[in-house]
C-alpha cells in the first residue's frame, strides 16, 4: 500500500490558462447562471400562482424547475470563483457535498423525468382514470419516491467513498466527482465499484427503461387514434421526450468521460462536454415548458403582455401558438 496523503485539500487541475479571456468567461457563465436562476425561479411562482396549473404535470415541471435549481447552485457559484483564481484547491467537505448536491441533482432529474413519464402514460392511455389515479395522494408518492431514494442511495454510495484513504489530491475536473476520488484511492476499489456499479445501476437504468417502457405504450395507444387525438397527445408529450432525450445524452457524455484521462484529450473540449449535463437541461427545461405547453404559453403570454393602447393592440388579439 502507498503512503496515504492526508491533505485537507484537492485540487481541480482542468482549469486552462486563458490569459484576460477568462474575464470574458466569467460575465458569459454569470449570465447564464443568472438566466437559469430567473427563468427557473419564474416558471415555479407561475405554477404556484396560477390556480390552473394545480395540476400534476405542472407539479412535476415545478420539481425539475427547483431541481435545476438545487444542481446550479452547487456547481456554479464555486466555478464562477475558480474562473477569477489562480489557485483551484476545494477542501474535502466541501469536495464531498459538491459530489452529493451534483450527484443527487443528476438522480432527482431521473427520477423526476420518470413520473413525468407515467403521468403522461395515465393521461394517453387511461383517460377516463386519470383524475383517480394521479390524486393527490398519489402525487405525493411519487414525490416522495422521486426525492427521497436518490438520497438515500447517494448517501449510502457517497459514505464508502468518503471513507477511503487518498493517494495524491489532484482531480482532472472542475468540479468534484466520485470516480476522480476513487481513483486517487490507496486501497483496492473492487468493493467500491461494485457499491457504485449497483447504485448507477439503480438510480439510473431502472428509470430509463421505465421512461422507454411507457413511451412505447403511449406510442402504440396513439396508433389507434385519429390524426387530431395523435397532434394533441404529441403537443402534451413532446416537451418531457425533449427534457429526456437533452439530459440523457450530456450526462451519458459526462458518463464516458469520466472514465477517461481527460488531460491526454483536448482540454477545451473535454470541460465543455463535461459540463453539459449541468448547464444545457436547466436552460433548456424552462424554454421547452414555457414556449411547448399551451397552458404555460398562456400565461407567461398574459403576463409579459404590456398594456394595450388600442383595441385594436389588444393582446387577445395575437395568436398563442407558436
Amino acid at each position: 500500500m502507498e503512503n496515504s496523503t492526508h491533505s485537507f485539500y484537492l485540487n481541480l487541475t482542468m482549469f486552462m490558462n486563458i490569459g484576460h479571456y477568462r474575464y470574458l468567461a466569467f460575465v458569459f457563465c454569470l449570465l447564464i447562471y443568472s438566466f437559469i436562476v430567473s427563468a427557473n425561479f419564474a416558471m415555479i411562482l407561475l405554477i404556484i400562482r396560477e390556480r390552473t396549473l394545480h395540476e400534476p404535470m405542472y407539479i412535476f415541471i415545478a420539481f425539475l424547475s427547483f431541481n435545476s435549481l438545487y444542481g446550479s447552485a452547487a456547481f456554479f457559484p464555486r466555478f464562477l470563483v475558480d474562473l477569477l483564481s489562480d489557485t483551484h484547491l476545494i477542501s474535502r467537505p466541501a469536495c464531498f457535498t459538491q459530489i452529493y448536491i451534483i450527484y443527487t441533482y443528476a438522480s432527482y432529474e431521473l427520477t423526476i423525468l420518470s413520473i413525468m413519464a407515467y403521468d403522461r402514460y395515465v393521461a394517453v392511455c387511461h383517460p377516463l382514470h386519470y383524475h383517480r389515479k394521479m390524486n393527490t395522494k398519489t402525487v405525493y408518492t411519487l414525490a416522495f419516491i422521486a426525492w427521497v431514494c436518490p438520497a438515500c442511495n447517494l448517501t449510502i454510495t457517497l459514505t464508502t467513498i468518503v471513507k477511503l484513504p487518498l493517494c495524491g489530491n489532484t482531480i482532472q475536473k472542475v468540479y468534484c466527482a466520485s470516480w476522480n476520488i476513487v481513483k486517487l484511492s490507496c486501497v483496492a476499489t473492487a468493493v467500491n465499484s461494485i457499491v457504485a456499479t449497483l447504485g448507477a445501476i439503480a438510480i439510473a437504468a431502472i428509470p430509463f427503461s421505465f421512461i422507454f417502457y411507457t413511451y412505447l405504450r403511449i406510442v402504440i395507444a396513439c396508433w389507434k387514434k385519429s390524426s387530431e387525438a395523435r397532434g394533441k397527445v404529441l403537443q402534451s408529450c413532446l416537451p418531457h421526450v425533449i427534457s429526456f432525450a437533452i439530459f440523457s445524452i450530456t450526462s451519458l457524455t459526462d458518463a464516458a468521460l469520466s472514465r477517461r484521462n481527460l488531460e491526454e484529450k483536448n482540454p477545451f473540449a473535454s470541460v465543455i462536454l463535461s459540463l453539459e449535463f449541468l448547464i444545457i437541461p436547466p436552460v433548456m427545461n424552462p424554454l421547452v415548458y414555457g414556449l411547448k405547453l399551451p397552458e404555460i404559453r398562456k400565461h407567461i403570454f398574459k403576463i409579459s403582455c404590456l398594456k394595450p393602447r388600442t383595441k385594436k393592440d389588444s393582446c387577445r388579439t395575437l395568436p398563442l401558438s407558436i
